[in-house]
């Protein structure tokens, strides 16, 4: 037999016992992480390699000292080689996961894409069917005596302003998520936002049986911009207000503590179905029925249930924080802000 054969053969067959015990060694881990998985690959591989050396190494009667010397160096490859697989078997792991997590984000954003042009495309069908049919009549002379014709002008405005407060919406909406929303930020007054905003949502909270109440109390100024603020403020007012019965109370406050400036909301809408929760920033999400009038008002009719998924945008734009929980009768809307600096 060719000497080289015999060489070959010696490493062979050790290394072919420690190559199955590693195979069955990484069968048993393949539920494990990443970077366990190619540990185990690179230890099955050194250890198949110092079997194959040993073998070879002692056919060749080699002293203990080069025996040493050669064990050594396989030694410290190895660990090397174990400490690469280590970092690579990490990095591999995280992009795994990040890999995953955008896929899941991915799929949540088209699952949020697909519900809201569902719900826009129902809400836009409505109200022109509406204008279409009261066009109609007032076009054919169905309808002609005065106090009719004035109902069918009021209802077509009506119709209109929907549509495009539903459009503008859509637009603002359609800018946070491309990312082309432009703040001016400022130094702006809480205090100052929050009473223009009571006073523009108090002719349809008067409308609604709702009566609306800012607390008094230390606004401080915030970095921000006025007229995304006044927007966030507006949407939680307005969410707030079509939510409460008649007769309830919707309340603002607002203040710093220790995290920063914060702004809240609350009305009295019942509570929000805990399992709801998560969801109420969504797109196109209005929660269940049990949080709507029983006969809503032209007021409390509900938009494409689009505001707090506007509201959520414009406060994360600003670097802030929106949350919601139930409390006593209804629930909580807190907004944190950065508060301008002093001094």
């Amino acid at each position: 037999m060719s000497p080289w054969l015999q060489v070959a053969l010696l490493a062979l067959l050790p290394s072919l016992v420690v190559g199955a015990a590693g195979s069955g060694l990484q069968y048993g881990l393949r539920r494990r992480s990443i970077a366990t998985n190619v540990s185990a690959v690179v230890v099955t591989a050194v250890l198949a390699v110092t079997a194959g050396v040993v073998a070879t190494a002692s056919a060749m009667f080699l002293s203990q000292h080069d025996l040493q010397v050669l064990l050594v160096v396989v030694v410290v490859a190895g660990l090397v080689s174990l400490g690469n697989a280590l970092w690579v078997g990490r990095r591999l792991g995280a992009e795994s996961v990040w890999a995953s997590e955008v896929r899941g984000r991915e799929r949540a954003v088209e699952a949020s894409r697909r519900e809201l042009v569902a719900w826009v495309s129902h809400d836009l069908r409505t109200p022109l069917a509406g204008l279409r049919a009261m066009s109609e009549a007032l076009a054919d002379g169905v309808v002609h005596d005065p106090s009719t014709v004035d109902i069918y002008h009021q209802r077509l405005r009506v119709e209109t302003d929907r549509m495009s407060a539903l459009v503008d919406d859509l637009f603002e909406l359609s800018r946070i998520n491309a990312g082309a929303l432009q703040l001016s930020i400022d130094s702006v007054d809480l205090g100052e936002v929050v009473s223009d905003a009571v006073a523009s949502a108090s002719p349809v909270a008067a409308a609604s049986g709702v009566r609306l109440v800012a607390e008094a109390g230390a606004y401080p100024a915030v970095r921000a911009s006025e007229t995304e603020l006044s927007r966030v403020l507006r949407n939680l007012l307005a969410n707030a207000i079509r939510h409460t019965p008649a007769d309830g109370v919707v309340t603002v406050d607002g203040g710093a503590d220790e995290r920063g400036a914060w702004l809240a909301v609350a009305d009295a809408c019942g509570g929000i179905p805990e399992d709801d929760l998560p969801r109420v920033f969504d797109m196109a999400f209005r929660g269940t029925q049990s949080r709507t009038p029983a006969q809503p008002t032209p007021e409390q009719a509900g938009g494409g249930g689009l505001g707090l998924a506007i509201a959520r945008g414009l406060v994360e734009a600003h670097r802030g924080e929106i949350a919601v929980s139930n409390t006593g009768q209804g629930c909580r809307f807190v907004v944190r802000l950065p508060i301008e600096a002093t001094g």
